[in-house]
């Protein structure tokens, strides 16, 4: 290189250095101040405000690694302030229980704690329906394989081709679909999103007035059969057939005084029967 363009070779790496930095530059400040805050509080009593203070000082610093872990769960739908909330627990506790004097940076003993918190959150927290542990981490890769697909596509893949990928059944696959379901309640009032139906609750099946009435003709025709055939036939004529007692007693030649007194004896038993089967 002649001497002349030297400078500006310099001028232009020490340009793209500072244009790549800032990131890098704010990691190391804090792996920096990570290191500084330990050293400090290796030295104060457990529960005392300086102990406290520091820290505090060490999860506001590091709560930058906690959203990078929540950051890998954006798929669950579940609001990321919840997720950064059980992951900062993660990070308390791995600082509790870090030792700078194993040579370990505290992000990469750090990251495992947090990322498992989170994994215990959706596992113990979010499903609505327990879902068996092979079938929710293969439902993790297909739902992995399911954006790749997506993005090489340009469109939602098929089962086919996802079990393809996976090299695996379609029926595992359309059970992994069903078991990721369990993350998702939806509500009973929720109306069904595109379809224009009205929500689940309006679509349920409803009481019908009319069971009563079955119930009854059941129970009535069990009692019916305990009666003289005579009897039910006289029934049968006066509610059925909607004869008039006059008609009843000419259609069996009788006179109509013991039709009524036939119809009140079986009225009579019928009561009596259904006291003793209530």
């Amino acid at each position: 290189m002649p001497p002349q363009d030297a400078p500006q070779e310099a001028t232009r790496a020490t340009a793209g250095a500072a244009e790549a930095s800032p990131a890098k530059k704010r990691g190391a400040d804090t792996r920096a101040l990570t290191q500084v805050l330990f050293a400090q509080l290796k030295d104060m009593t457990p529960g005392t405000p300086e102990h406290d203070r520091v820290r505090a000082a060490l999860i506001e610093a590091n709560l930058p690694l906690v959203r990078y872990a929540a950051a890998r769960f954006r798929s669950r739908n579940e609001p990321m302030e919840d997720v950064v909330q059980v992951g900062t627990i993660g990070l308390i506790n791995a600082i509790d229980r870090f030792d700078p004097e194993r040579g370990v940076q505290f992000p990469t003993f750090a990251m495992p704690t947090v990322v498992g918190e989170i994994k215990r959150y959706f596992r113990d927290n979010v499903r609505t329906v327990h879902v068996p542990r092979r079938l929710h981490e293969l439902w993790v890769q297909v739902t992995g394989a399911t954006e790749d697909l997506t993005t090489a596509y340009g469109r939602s893949p098929s089962t086919a081709e996802i079990a393809e990928r996976l090299r695996i059944g379609e029926d595992e696959v359309l059970a992994c679909i069903e078991a990721g379901r369990s993350y998702h309640a939806t509500s009973l009032e929720a109306a069904q999103e595109g379809d224009g139906l009205p929500g689940l609750l309006d679509r349920l099946g409803y009481e019908d007035p009319a069971l009563d009435g079955v119930e009854h003709r059941d129970l009535v025709r069990h009692l019916l059969v305990q009666l003289p055939e005579r009897e039910q036939r006289i029934l049968l004529l006066r509610y059925y057939n909607n004869l008039t007692q006059s008609q009843i007693s000419a259609e069996l030649g009788v006179s109509q005084m013991h039709v009524s007194r036939l119809l009140a004896r079986s009225f009579a038993r019928l009561r009596s029967a259904n006291r003793i089967e209530v």
